[in-house]
């Protein structure tokens, strides 16, 4: 039995300093371990001499690999601490709970070490402790910083921790021309808009380019998942790009409503329609031909309060997740997958945030798992993130309820579609939220008419001079000779001719006409008999006093509940509310249309009237009767 694969990190620390201390006195551990030890050393793994002496055990340094062990461990908890986060800044924060002088180690104490005193999941690393603690730290404090310690779940913990440093994801071929194709396709939009119609609000994307790729990853994954229904969600923060190119909708409708023709909002006026702004507007996408394997992009509207669109869109997705299309109680299945983009001030500032949150475990909202991107651009309207907040990420927040985290430099692709990659499969897995933290930064001001200089003005001399992901995505692509000088500009350029083609040939009135609202067909308000028989409602009013073998009801209610059972032998009593409610229930619940009751209280009720659920008063167990 090979004992080291099953005592790594934390745990091997634990059996080290065990094993220190039954060296020094065999007996002062129990028999069980005395059993191990005489097999088993730190440096073999498997085997050592039965005898126990100092004589005849090879030299140790029990300290320098415990000190390695730990240092192993807080790299994996802390190491996004240090991580290569933000573009706009080219060194990374000290972190002195990785340093080796923290856990009492020398460079020569590593050295001395082979890198087999330390587990790293799918590497083989065949140099000594210091080679493999530099391959955690390239891991751990790159462009990737993994945010799990909070992760209490162990199998949770291990796959995330594993598939880190795996690089399943980060080993993934793709298709990286096409990569600059759609950052060209995505950036020539914003310089399009910007010079065609100066100081016009859209709130540009520009900082925060591989949003759109990353939304790409996560509608081909459903897709290929067969997942039949994406909904996504956002504010205004880059929303005109994600409707032009994650739900195609066209340029022609995206530049007519930059171009706003004279007598439109008289028109809607005359309609008694209020309108809104481009930025507010939603879409409807299919993704694939095929009938049976499609996926819909649903992306409702949403208005100027940022995250007002969460738990609508949460709750959406729980809609379409509960089938109602039979009688009984209603139908869970997993069809929708809910992705949410936040900005980063309020996504950690509007409470409503940590409403939506809250609903991801709870019975009855649960989505099985929303995706969130938090759209970091490391201002507020003017705030910088220490005036706005208390944490040092925006996406703190999500550790209060166990939700991974990943932050990543929105300037690395690669490290960009790790994350979303890594976040998708672990919702497909664990049937939980995931939250990526994106860290860019913003091209403009709020919008393209403000000035952030005023407040900001050494971040934004460095956004003057900083390239964006494109030019940087251009110029490895150069390096490794996959493109050569020129193609970048030529890809970025087709784009804008596109646009410019789109733009010449746009009749912005045409573009913008909107279907008149048609009244419903004559007949199509039916009236509907809703009285019951009183022979019926005694039949329904014995069902739901039913109750399982054995089950014991509370004494405060038996009263009631017999009172119940007489109720339709006497033509003079009066039913209450609760019982006339319930009975309203059975009746629709029979006819085959099933009943959603929620909310806090609802199923004792406030006042203790309704009583829709009972529970044993000595096992706890609930009885439904509307269920049965």
């Amino acid at each position: 039995m090979n004992h080291k694969k099953e005592f790594t990190g934390p745990n091997f620390a634990y059996i080290l300093e065990l094993y220190e201390q039954y060296r020094a006195n065999p007996n002062s551990v129990d028999e069980e371990s005395r059993r191990l030890f005489q097999d088993w050393s730190p440096l073999n793994g498997d085997t050592a001499p039965r005898d126990v002496s100092n004589a005849s055990l090879p030299m140790v340094n029990l300290s320098a690999i415990t000190g390695a062990v730990h240092l192993a461990r807080s790299i994996r908890s802390y190491g996004y601490l240090s991580a290569d986060l933000n573009p706009l800044e080219n060194t990374p924060k000290e972190n002195r709970l990785v340093s080796l002088e923290f856990h009492g180690l020398t460079p020569a104490d590593l050295a001395s070490l082979p890198a087999s005193v330390l587990s790293i999941s799918g590497a083989q690393i065949d140099g000594n402790a210091q080679d493999a603690i530099e391959r955690l730290r390239s891991i751990y404090s790159g462009s990737i910083g993994y945010d799990y310690g909070h992760i209490r779940t162990p199998e949770e913990r291990d796959w995330l921790y594993q598939t880190a440093e795996s690089g399943v994801y980060r080993q993934q071929a793709f298709d990286k021309k096409k990569l600059l194709e759609r950052l060209s396709q995505v950036e020539a939009f914003e310089l399009f808009l910007h010079r065609i119609y100066p100081g016009k609000t859209r709130f540009s994307v520009e900082g925060l380019d591989m949003l759109i790729p990353m939304l790409d990853e996560i509608v081909d994954s459903a897709a290929n998942e067969r997942i039949p229904t994406v909904f996504m969600g956002m504010a205004h923060r880059g929303r005109l790009n994600v409707l032009a190119h994650i739900l195609h909708k066209p340029y022609t409708q995206i530049l007519a409503e930059f171009a706003d023709p004279k007598g439109r909002a008289t028109t809607w006026d005359e309609l008694g329609w209020t309108g809104d702004v481009k930025y507010h507007m939603g879409a409807q996408k299919k993704v694939g031909s095929d009938k049976e394997t499609h996926t819909i992009i649903h992306m409702p509207a949403n208005p100027s309060h940022l995250e007002q669109i969460d738990p609508i869109l949460v709750g959406m997705a729980r809609a379409n997740n509960t089938k109602v299309n039979r009688g009984g109680a209603p139908k869970y299945e997993n069809v929708s997958l809910p992705v949410l983009i936040h900005g980063d001030a309020s996504f950690i500032g509007q409470g409503i945030v940590a409403e939506t949150l809250n609903f991801s475990r709870v019975q009855g909202y649960a989505t099985s798992g929303t995706l969130h991107i938090v759209a970091n651009n490391q201002l507020g309207f003017t705030a910088n993130g220490d005036e706005s907040r208390s944490s040092l990420h925006a996406s703190d927040l999500a550790e209060g309820f166990e939700i991974p985290v990943i932050h990543v430099n929105a300037d690395d692709p690669i490290a960009c579609l790790e994350a979303v990659k890594t976040a998708f499969a672990y919702r497909q897995k664990f049937q939980k939220d995931f939250v990526i933290n994106l860290i860019g930064y913003r091209r403009y001001g709020h919008n393209e008419g403000d000035e952030p200089r005023f407040t900001q003005p050494v971040m934004y001399k460095k956004i003057d001079a900083h390239p964006t992901v494109r030019k940087i995505w251009a110029s490895k692509l150069e390096e490794e000779n996959l493109i050569n000088q020129n193609e970048a500009e030529e890809i970025l350029q087709s784009f804008l001719k596109n646009l410019q083609q789109a733009s010449e040939q746009l009749d912005a009135e045409k573009a913008l006409v909107e279907p008149l609202p048609q009244p419903p067909p004559k007949g199509a308000a039916q009236k509907v008999k809703t009285a019951v028989t009183q022979k019926r409602l005694k039949y329904l009013n014995g069902s739901l006093l039913q109750f399982p073998d054995g089950f014991q009801l509370n004494p405060k209610l038996v009263k009631s509940i017999e009172k119940r059972k007489t109720l339709f032998n006497d033509a003079q009593a009066k039913i209450d509310w609760a019982t006339a409610e319930e009975l309203a229930f059975a009746s629709i619940l029979e006819d085959g249309i099933p009943i959603r009751l929620t909310g806090q209280d609802s199923a004792r009720g406030t006042f203790s009237q309704r009583h829709a659920m009972f529970y044993d008063s000595e096992t706890g167990e609930p009885h439904i009767p509307l269920q049965t």
